[in-house]
């Protein structure tokens, strides 16, 4: 007896924090051309709240031009990552990249640009490795930085290394990376 009250307690509660979808309501054919018509003029509606609070924001896109960026640094962060960087980039053609970054405690990844041929250029860079289907390194400007971001690139690390690596990221004016 006392294991059914339970059960259906719990049932109970769990049936009260179930969300049921929210069916549109239906409109006569007269009514719909209308809304149509003042729904297109009035700003859209967010679903999103984080959308909610950019909307009032002034926010302009970034422009798409090409590449420019020179590096050659080195960097250690807090927790012993060592990141090795030799990037130059003109009007979005790569032309030398070799980066190394060295995890500590999983292991280190290599890149070079001997491994990859580069497939596109406008928005972002794009380096496709050779041999290894899937692996991309993008190269983007965002603000007063560039990106570099590795994906799906687990054999040109050692060990579990690859599950670690961040992106990297370079000063476009000084050339330096962290």
């Amino acid at each position: 007896m006392r294991f059914s009250w339970a059960l259906l307690a719990l049932l109970l509660l769990v049936g009260a924090c179930a969300e049921v979808e929210k069916q549109p309501e239906s409109a006569g054919p007269a009514e719909t051309a209308v809304d149509s018509v003042s729904t297109a003029e009035e700003t859209p509606k967010f679903k999103n709240s984080t959308l909610k609070y950019l909307a009032n924001r002034k926010l302009k896109p970034q422009p798409t031009r090409p590449l420019n960026v020179k590096s050659k640094c080195s960097h250690r962060d807090a927790i012993g990552t060592t990141t090795k960087l030799d990037l130059l980039v003109k009007e979005a053609q790569v032309k030398t990249f070799a980066a190394q970054v060295s995890i500590k405690g999983y292991g280190t990844c290599r890149f070079n640009l001997a491994d990859f041929e580069q497939t596109e250029k406008l928005p972002q860079a794009l380096l496709k490795h050779k041999r290894d289907d899937g692996c991309l390194v993008r190269m983007w400007e965002q603000g007063p930085k560039v990106t570099i971001a590795f994906n799906s690139c687990p054999k040109s690390c050692e060990g579990d290394a690859f599950s670690y690596l961040w992106p990297i990221m370079v000063e476009q004016k000084s050339g330096r990376c962290f």
